[in-house]
């Protein structure tokens, strides 16, 4: 047989008080309502003892809000995004708030899906990672004057609160740092995609490439595809096909650790016939042998910054977010993978 849930009505029975003082007490305002700190430390006490629990529903439908914020990530099994997941869900925890968190798989059938659970939940404030073509749905979120952060990528058209990278220069860093070492064949492995941060970490490259009189190579993974053998394969196939190549920047972590088993199924070495930087830190990048080098996202900053902006909108300081765009600088992290090779070459 299911016990059935304590509420505040048989609190205030036990108690021989009215469960507005229950509510009162829960809610933090016993000194605003004049309950006497005995009355109050009564009231906690109980409340501990019996193992109380507010409906959250119930209680959003008072004070019209959840303490709840929905959080999309395109996948939260990615070392990033699960990352940033965590060190938000621990600032808004010091808020009283908590985190639902989701994967979209940055598809558009999933994410509008979630965004009505979300809704219907009645959660506070929307924090996003926006797959292509879900922008008509974030203008509706922020319509109806619900506050929304946007991080990683953002739609250029809409007026959002947005939190990202300095992908364009990260990207250029990483080239610029192979040509520094020597290498000139640098090729790219990105997503064929139109988000802005896998447009801007493009552009990064072409641009770095384009200075140097260099030749780009770049191969694009539909993000659909299978992200690891197919993936692996169609590596590989580029490798083959630019034999020439010395050094390689992959556009996330992922498609790094499918290159580096392309790279290994092609039977080469890293660094001494291909030097490898990822962007986005892995955290087992370091323990790799040879370790990888990667363009480090500020992850703390990151969530800091998105989480902060919520807030100040939420406790009433700011207004609903409107358009701003914080940049943040990436982080070069040079290990083993990218290292100055000197090759002896026979000459003739």
């Amino acid at each position: 047989m299911v016990k059935r849930k304590i509420s505040i009505h048989d609190i205030a029975r036990q108690l021989e008080v009215s469960a507005a003082t229950i509510s009162y007490v829960l809610n933090g305002k016993a000194t605003e309502k004049r309950i006497s700190p005995a009355m109050e430390q009564k009231v906690l006490q109980y409340v501990e003892s019996c193992g109380y629990r507010p409906n959250r529903v119930a209680k959003s439908l008072r004070t019209g809000k959840s303490k709840i914020i929905g959080m999309l990530v395109e996948d939260i099994a990615d070392p990033f995004f699960s990352s940033i997941s965590r060190i938000i869900e621990k600032y808004a925890h010091r808020h009283d708030y908590k985190i639902f968190h989701a994967s979209t798989e940055n598809d558009v059938a999933i994410t509008r899906d979630l965004l009505r659970v979300f809704r219907d939940t009645q959660v506070d404030g929307y924090i996003i990672a926006p797959p292509p073509g879900i922008e008509k749905d974030i203008a509706s979120l922020m319509n109806d004057d619900l506050p929304v952060v946007l991080f990683d990528r953002f739609f250029p058209e809409l007026e959002t609160y947005n939190v990202i990278v300095d992908n364009l220069g990260g990207a250029r860093e990483a080239v610029d740092h192979f040509i520094a070492n020597g290498y000139k064949n640098i090729g790219l492995v990105t997503l064929n995609s139109t988000q802005t941060q896998m447009h801007d970490r493009l552009l990064g490259y072409s641009n770095a490439m384009a200075q140097q009189g260099l030749t780009p190579a770049v191969l694009k993974i539909p993000y659909e595809m299978e992200r690891e053998k197919l993936v692996v394969e169609k590596i590989a196939n580029f490798l083959q096909s630019n034999p020439a190549l010395d050094a390689i920047l992959f556009a996330t972590n992922y498609l790094a650790i499918s290159g580096l088993e392309a790279i290994h199924t092609n039977g080469s070495q890293i660094p001494d016939d291909m030097a490898v930087v990822g962007f986005d830190d892995n955290t087992h990048f370091s323990l790799f042998s040879p370790s990888i080098s990667a363009v480090a996202q500020p992850v703390e900053e990151m969530s800091k910054a998105v989480i902060e902006a919520l807030m100040n909108c939420l406790s009433g300081t700011g207004n609903v977010l409107g358009k701003e765009t914080i940049v943040l600088p990436t982080r070069l992290v040079i290990r083993q993978s990218s290292h100055q090779v000197v090759r002896n070459k026979l000459t003739v």
